[in-house]
């Protein structure tokens, strides 16, 4: 049955105490992922200063919004590619619409001028769950800026082009390997020297904090690699969400350009590791919220299949 509301909405502050509630909560949500888990969210707390939203229909949670605060905004939260209010499956739309308006109420009377927010994108839903997004433009909010991801359709999935086949073709005549390996030492290594020669920047992440949530989540945070006669030549760390998989970082050495390195690992996830999956996205393509298209980055997801989808952001401020 529906959520319908059944008392006042109360909206508080988040505390370690309601660590269990919360993550009971994102685990059984329509539109959560283990990236809005505490273990997640605070493994780089010291960057942020958290903020997050607990929403309350009498004794019941009616949805959690991850957040931060800077000044006097409050963002769904930085640290994380997408957030928004998490709800579960049998939350009605009318319910979120009121507990937007208990929201704007809140964040008024904490001294807050502005919401920015950024929903989570429908390919890592459970269960449709855009109730949020029509809140939002219904109570005022506009849409600020829009980032460009491409991602998979597994399960009609667009046949990679004749250059890609050709490398998949290529990587195994030269008898790559692609498997599933715990040498991130060596992933971190190709990733930094490929991100440092061709765009002059760092991984988000640094070694340490991947290992570490490598170790909070296991069955979540997974490495593939092709390898040529025992070396990596190319790798992509995964983010796995039952089925969905999101490819957080992909990269390549010199010589595995050269050999299809990648191309047989992109082939291999999807005939084999994720061929059940509904979703395999690549992320964005996008920087400067939004206004500038790396078109050689978008042009090489596309040639393995992957079309486009938007990571919408808005702006809510208040009178």
């Amino acid at each position: 049955m529906d959520r319908q509301l059944t008392k006042e909405i109360e909206v508080r502050r988040y505390t370690p105490g309601d660590r269990k509630a919360w993550d009971t909560r994102i685990q059984n949500s329509c539109n959560g992922t283990f990236i809005h888990q505490r273990a997640f969210m605070e493994y780089h707390s010291d960057r942020f200063v958290d903020h997050s939203l607990i929403i309350e229909d009498g004794d019941k949670i009616l949805g959690l919004l991850p957040a931060n605060r800077a000044d006097t905004t409050l963002y769904s939260h930085q640290g994380l590619t997408y957030g928004g209010l998490i709800i579960d499956e049998k939350t009605s739309a009318s319910a979120v619409l009121s507990a937007f308006d208990a929201l704007r109420t809140h964040l008024k009377k904490s001294g807050i001028t502005a919401l920015v927010y950024k929903p989570t994108p429908h390919i890592f839903h459970k269960q449709p769950a855009e109730s949020d997004i029509f809140a939002l433009t219904k109570l005022g909010a506009k849409l600020e800026f829009c980032d460009l991801a491409s991602v998979i359709a597994v399960q009609s999935r667009i046949p990679f082009n004749k250059l890609r086949k050709r490398s998949v073709n290529k990587a195994k005549k030269n008898g790559l390997i692609t498997k599933e390996t715990q040498d991130y030492t060596s992933f971190w290594g190709i990733l930094s020297e490929s991100l440092g020669e061709r765009h002059n920047v760092r991984p988000t992440h640094s070694l340490e904090e991947i290992l570490l949530l490598r170790e909070l989540f296991p069955n979540q945070v997974r490495l593939f690699a092709s390898f040529q006669e025992g070396r990596m030549l190319a790798g992509t760390l995964i983010f796995d969400m039952c089925d969905k998989a999101h490819l957080q970082y992909i990269a390549t050495s010199e010589t595995g350009r050269q050999v299809g390195a990648l191309d047989i690992i992109i082939d291999q996830l999807l005939e084999k590791e994720f061929a059940d999956y509904n979703w395999l996205s690549f992320g964005i393509s996008t920087t400067h919220r939004g206004n500038e298209l790396n078109t050689g980055l978008l042009r090489q997801k596309e040639m393995f299949g992957g079309r486009s989808i938007i990571f919408p952001h808005f702006r809510w401020e208040f009178e």
